[in-house]
């Protein structure tokens, strides 16, 4: 019997969900026709699937607009969206999932749901289709990652058909196969066909047609990128229960409810999402917000009066990603930096939580980039940390002094405005200046992370992966992939040949003894490379509206809209 989002999200609550908040209003109070959600994403990119979309923080925006066989729950877990279709594993000599998109499912556009939208998905992160390059072959696509989708063998789809078998490799097992197609990920590919001008997706990848390839890649890259223009509408057709109305940067993406869903109708008609970029302290005051989703301490003098509000950790990582050229271009820079940056003051002044639990998640400085404060193994991989607990000026002095570049600069770039980001480049300031390391405020109002590949910063302040606001997720997949060679996400341009082998058994290898190992060899190396130094669970303000009912916390990379269209707020 199909579960709607409405049942899974009791099933979360009565599960025990993360800061679980759902205010009751009176039946005599009249329903709101529209929310406002103000989140700290910044609205980038329809695709969640390339760099930008990834590191910008989409997932927190469009999940209820692209949807796909699964969704990130507010634990941070993978939840089946089973209105969707059905995914499951089936027995083959080869990891083999079989993938039946719903019989009803349509786009807004009136296009129905198909499987050359997982071709799409798969070609696009696949890294299998590349072009010449200056240095070789490099990818058609732009994509954030190729975790798991790399491993695919091939999607096996009619164009057109609700049914897809996708093949792995057959020396490759992903255990993590559930985060693959899922919302944000699946975009419409009949759109990617009709700009790049192709009869369909799936015969091009099928065909290998390089030219009809490279059209479809070039829409892919940039033909979703949501900027100061105005939308083409025909080019934002949406899977899920709401699709864009419009998008501008005074008044914020309006959401509507999207006529063609086909399960279960959205509670509330509209929903206008602010983004980083909006002045959230403004709305906020105007009374036009009913859910708020930030960095705790984020926005200064912010006044949720009227609110009911917790600050819990997220699942993102705050850290400093590191350049490995410049400045960073060795390890003993990187390493001298690390050990004058003071993250236990960090942690003690804006890392903690008020409502951290009193064990695992959030409860003290974050040892380790990949594996969680929560997880059984994070006790015992950690180890590596213990010399860089941070302020350390005698050992920072010496270290830049073997290092041969007395006196670095170090500019580290953050999206503005950002009051606990600019609190924690004065602290490493303020604590690295003894060393001889001068710190150097580099962020801005239209930061974006690519700067650092750019060479413009030295390092990015921000949470997993570099994003701006909500990030992370309970498998872990975008920061360990954030430090993988190649990878769209990493920055920094970190590379390096054991960890990436060591990612690669992780992801198919259960055996507790072989992944404690491993995670423990892949700290070692971390912290003896230094491409980022992570600093502390990032604290999420998660704040509803008096009236507000079924708003559940998602400190996660989906953020606290992964369920929006269940909200109510009655006044």
């Amino acid at each position: 019997m199909k579960q709607s989002l409405a049942a899974r999200l009791i099933g979360a609550v009565a599960a025990g969900t993360v800061a679980a908040t759902v205010v009751v209003g009176c039946s005599s109070q009249n329903q709101v026709p529209s929310i406002g959600y103000a989140v700290d994403a910044v609205i980038a990119s329809y695709n969640g699937g390339t760099a930008l979309g990834a590191s910008s923080g989409s997932d927190a925006v469009f999940a209820r607009v692209l949807t796909g066989f699964f969704y990130t729950g507010p634990d941070g877990q993978q939840v089946a969206d089973t209105d969707v279709g059905t995914a499951k594993e089936v027995p083959g000599e080869a990891q083999t999932v079989q993938y039946r998109l719903n019989a009803d499912g349509v786009y807004s556009d009136g296009v129905p749901t198909s499987c050359d939208d997982l071709v799409l998905a798969w070609a696009a992160r696949s890294g299998r289709y590349t072009k010449p390059g200056d240095r070789g072959q490099v990818p058609l696509f732009d994509a954030a990652s190729t975790a798991g989708y790399a491993d695919i063998e091939r999607v096996d789809c009619q164009p057109g058909s609700k049914d897809a078998t996708v093949v792995f490799r057959g020396d490759r097992h992903y255990l993590s196969w559930r985060n693959l197609f899922a919302a944000g990920e699946l975009m419409p590919a009949h759109v990617a066909a009709r700009v790049a001008n192709v009869p369909n997706v799936v015969t091009a990848v099928q065909s290998g047609d390089q030219a009809a390839l490279q059209r479809i890649a070039d829409f892919w890259n940039n033909g979703w990128t949501i900027g100061a223009d105005k939308l083409d509408q025909s080019r934002f057709p949406s899977s899920g229960p709401y699709r864009i109305d419009s998008y501008s940067a005074e008044d914020g993406l309006v959401l509507v409810a999207n006529e063609r869903w086909w399960g279960n109708k959205p509670e509330t008609g509209r929903i206008v999402v602010y983004p980083k970029t909006a002045d959230l302290k403004s709305k906020v005051g105007d009374n036009a917000v009913g859910v708020v989703d930030i960095g705790a301490g984020s926005v200064k003098d912010i006044n949720l009066d009227g609110f009911s509000v917790r600050t819990v950790p997220g699942r993102g990582a705050e850290q400093l990603v590191l350049g490995t050229g410049g400045v960073f271009g060795s390890a003993d820079a990187r390493r001298a930096f690390a050990l004058c940056v003071p993250r236990q003051a960090l942690f003690d002044k804006l890392g903690k939580a008020k409502d951290a639990p009193k064990s695992g998640l959030g409860t003290g400085v974050l040892n380790s980039r990949i594996t969680q404060q929560d997880s059984l193994y994070y006790p015992a991989v950690i180890g590596a940390a213990d010399k860089y607990q941070g302020a350390n000026v005698s050992g920072a002095t010496a270290a830049v002094a073997a290092a041969g570049a007395p006196n670095p600069t170090i500019r580290i770039g953050y999206r503005k405005p950002d009051e606990r980001r600019t609190q924690t480049v004065q602290m490493i300031a303020d604590a690295c200046k003894p060393a001889g390391i001068s710190v150097v405020d580099a962020g801005s109002a239209d930061f974006a992370p690519p700067q650092l590949t750019e060479g413009k910063v030295d390092a990015v302040l921000g949470s997993t992966a570099s994003a701006p606001g909500p990030a992370g997720s309970e498998t872990g997949v975008a920061a360990t992939s954030a430090l993988r060679t190649g990878s769209g996400l990493n920055f920094g341009r970190f590379g390096n040949g054991r960890y990436d082998s060591i990612t690669d058994q992780l992801a198919g290898d259960d055996n507790s003894t072989t992944t404690l190992n491993l995670r423990t060899e892949a700290e070692n190396l971390l912290w003896a490379e230094m491409p980022s130094i992570p600093l502390f669970a990032t604290p999420r303000t998660i704040a509803f509206g008096d009236g507000l009912r079924n708003g559940i916390a998602g400190p996660t990379q989906a953020g606290t809209g992964w369920n929006m269209d269940r909200w109510v707020l009655r006044r």
